[in-house]
C-alpha cells in the first residue's frame, strides 16, 4: 500500500437539504477536478428525528423520480453518508441504488495529529 500526501483538507459546512434535512457537505454541486470521479459527499448524523425525518420528498435524478425518507434507529439516531460517484458512459443507465455500510464493515483508524483538525474517520475499502 502506498501513502499519498494530504493534497488540502475541506472543513464540511452545515448545509439543509431536502424538506429540512440538516447535514454537513464536504463537497458536491461545484467544481470536480480535485474529487473525480466523486460528485458529492455529505455527512448526516442527528440525534433529534426533527432534523431528518421530513426526509427527501419525490424528486428526480437524470430523469428518475424517487424519494429517500430517512428513518433512524430505535433511539432516533441517524448517520449517513451520501457519496455520489460519476459512472462511466457505459453505465451511467444503470438504475439507481444505495447500499448500505455497516458499522462492521468499516475500520476505525487512529486519531489525526493535525492540531487543527482532531478527528478519527473510518476506512471503507474492497477486499
Amino acid at each position: 500500500m502506498s501513502i499519498r500526501p494530504v493534497r488540502r483538507m475541506i472543513e464540511a459546512q452545515p448545509t439543509v437539504e431536502g424538506a429540512g434535512v440538516k447535514l454537513r457537505r464536504a463537497f458536491g454541486f461545484g467544481e470536480t477536478d480535485d474529487t473525480d470521479p466523486f460528485l458529492l459527499f455529505d455527512d448526516f448524523r442527528n440525534d433529534d428525528p426533527n432534523d431528518y425525518r421530513a426526509g427527501f420528498p419525490w424528486h428526480p435524478h437524470r430523469g428518475i423520480l424517487h424519494q429517500e425518507m430517512s428513518q433512524g434507529d430505535a433511539q432516533g439516531h441517524m448517520h449517513g453518508f451520501p457519496l455520489w460517484a460519476n459512472l462511466p458512459s457505459s453505465l451511467k443507465p444503470t438504475m439507481p441504488r444505495n447500499q448500505d455500510v455497516g458499522a462492521r464493515a468499516t475500520s476505525p483508524t487512529s486519531p489525526t495529529t493535525h492540531a487543527a483538525c482532531p478527528s478519527s474517520s473510518s476506512v471503507l475499502s474492497k477486499s
